[in-house]
């Protein structure tokens, strides 16, 4: 699969399931104390449904293909105002890949369109948030030239 050729484009209303279905992998390693993975299940999919539904102008769902037509995965960005200089930023607020092509160069693939489309769009930066635990994930994101920029730090209320 490594020689696997993608598209991409954005996504329609045909790719809500796919997209959808992926939203267990963004809680397949160990969570951060005090957050479960129900609510984080529940606040994800709320929110990508919300932004497939209404499809606010700073949102962009963009979903890739192999060289079938087949949805190999997809990347959600949005048009951000950078808190300290207020110039525009890209924020990637989703990114998942089908478990079939993990280690496919999907996730590469996917991250150099969001840079490409942040240059293009003449963003200042290139945001992500990712939890400690998806050690696979963040590995991912520091060779493709991420660094910490913020950190957020919490403690569970009780």
């Amino acid at each position: 699969m490594s020689d696997s050729t993608f598209l991409i484009r954005l996504a329609e209303s045909d790719d809500d399931e796919f997209i959808l279905g992926l939203v267990p992998r963004f809680v397949d390693f160990p969570l951060p104390n005090g957050r479960s993975r129900s609510d984080c299940l529940k606040g994800i999919e709320a929110d990508l449904v919300k932004h497939l539904d209404e499809q606010p102008s700073n949102s962009y769902i963009f979903v890739a293909e192999n060289d079938e037509g087949e949805p190999v995965g997809f990347v959600h960005l949005q048009k951000t105002k950078d808190f300290f200089t207020h110039r525009d930023n890209c924020h990637i607020s989703d990114i998942a890949v089908a478990e079939a092509y993990e280690g496919a160069g999907v996730g590469k693939f996917l991250l150099d369109h969001a840079y490409g489309w942040a240059k293009e769009h003449r963003c200042q930066f290139v945001t992500l948030a990712v939890f400690p635990g998806n050690e696979r994930a963040r590995d991912m994101y520091m060779k493709h030239g991420f660094d910490t920029d913020l950190m957020r730090m919490a403690k569970p209320v009780r």
